[in-house]
């Protein structure tokens, strides 16, 4: 692990780090809680994030709206143990033993709640599989 926490460490990258890898942050601390640490950041990063992005997510009870895009650093790569990528193509840096996943996801950038909701429920499922993959509940 890279964490000298052993916890499993998650980075999600999109271009403008305003909507899918916001989302899918605040997804997987909602669902995992303290079992993961969670990143988010983009190659690009936009002034703000989505604002039907913020309404999407607190339609399901989670507050976005104090999130602010981040830019992608060398460093939020090496510290994590699984690269997500979201769209931005080669941007993200490569390091030897990383993992590295692309969720391709339709950008929700200019577009209005309507068109977010799927893609928030498509980033739910994908980030609940990945929960199960890198860290399931213990069991009792």
């Amino acid at each position: 692990m890279a964490e000298s926490s052993g916890k499993p460490s998650v980075l999600f990258v999109c271009v403008h780090n305003a909507g899918r890898s916001q989302m899918a942050a605040a997804w997987l601390t909602h669902l995992a809680g303290d079992r993961v640490e969670v990143r988010s950041a983009g190659s690009n990063p936009g002034a703000c994030v989505n604002p039907a992005a913020v309404e999407a997510m607190a339609e399901v009870g989670i507050d976005i709206s104090a999130e602010t895009p981040k830019v992608l650093t060398t460093d939020a790569v090496r510290e994590s143990d699984v690269c997500i990528t979201m769209g931005c193509g080669d941007t993200c840096p490569v390091f030897p033993g990383k993992r590295y996943l692309d969720w391709k996801l339709e950008d929700p950038a200019g577009q209005g709640v309507e068109a977010v909701r799927p893609i928030r429920d498509e980033i739910r499922t994908l980030v609940e599989g990945l929960i199960a993959e890198i860290a399931p509940e213990a069991t009792a």
